[in-house]
């Protein structure tokens, strides 16, 4: 199998790049209106520390699978950018998640 140029792997990687923001940003929402609400949950078990876990999962998984499988057909670009963003944002929310 050869190599695929260069151009198509850059512009899949852009839009890519694109809706991994979307979904970020969206997850990254989700967050905050679970934060807000456990503010005004009258003492009950907070819920936003669950959300960024399954949110971690979300986007490892979708780091794994889209990322590992772009790299095995040898889009090293689109894959690249799909790790690297992914893989960024499941740090984040596990950092999320383990706050106090």
């Amino acid at each position: 199998m050869s190599k695929p140029p260069t151009g198509p792997q850059v512009g899949v990687g852009i839009a890519l790049f694109v809706i991994d923001l979307l979904v970020f940003a969206w997850l990254l929402y989700g967050y905050g209106i679970s934060g807000w609400a456990d503010g005004h949950n009258g003492g009950d078990t907070p819920q936003a520390p669950g959300f960024a876990r399954r949110a971690m999962w979300f986007l490892a998984g979708g780091a794994a699978v889209t990322g590992g499988g772009l790299l095995a057909l040898r889009w090293r670009i689109p894959g690249t950018v799909q790790l690297l963003v992914l893989g960024g944002g499941a740090l984040l929310f596990a950092s999320l998640a383990a706050r106090p």
